[in-house]
């Protein structure tokens, strides 16, 4: 931990931000993780002290992008169940009134030793989204009509369908 930030103090959001990160870096197996996991890990990387009540709070509602603000807009976790977040990514659905809004820390407002998780997280978000349509089987489908009209106009094969209909 970069102590001039303990003093300083780092947003409640991106301390929410690094320890849900950390744990998708550390564990990439798992999908999501619990809100008590999240918190727990924020008070274990010590970045403010005393530990901050506000964490469990912006792990619960503030900083979750499929949620309504309350009164919070951050996009940085997904709820993928009750009580269940992983870190947001490009593409995930979201609150309408949360467009737009933070969705990581800014690298300047990161201790110098956490620079490296903004890197990965570029990474992850990549990796998930080349491998979606992998694990998404309407995703994967994507293209598989594109030979169906490929020796005849659209008109026309709707037409053929539809002989003998009366």
């Amino acid at each position: 931990m970069d102590t001039t930030f303990a003093k300083i103090g780092v947003k409640v959001a991106d301390e929410v931000w690094i320890a849900a990160a950390l744990f998708h870096r550390e564990h990439p197996e798992k999908p999501d993780f619990t809100v008590e996991e999240i918190v727990d890990r924020a008070k274990q990387e010590g970045l403010f002290k005393p530990f901050r009540r506000g964490v469990y709070v912006h792990v619960i509602q503030h900083c979750v992008a499929n949620r309504p603000p309350n009164p919070g807009r951050y996009r940085m976790l997904y709820e993928t169940a009750p009580g269940r977040r992983r870190l947001f990514r490009p593409g995930d659905s979201y609150h309408p009134e949360r467009e737009g809004r933070k969705t990581t820390p800014e690298r300047e407002e990161l201790p110098f030793s956490y620079h490296g998780l903004l890197n990965w997280y570029r990474d992850w978000c990549s990796l998930a989204s080349s491998n979606a349509s992998k694990r998404d089987p309407l995703l994967a489908l994507r293209g598989s009509g594109k030979d169906l009209w490929a020796d005849e106009h659209a008109d026309e094969y709707v037409r053929r369908l539809r002989e003998g209909w009366e």
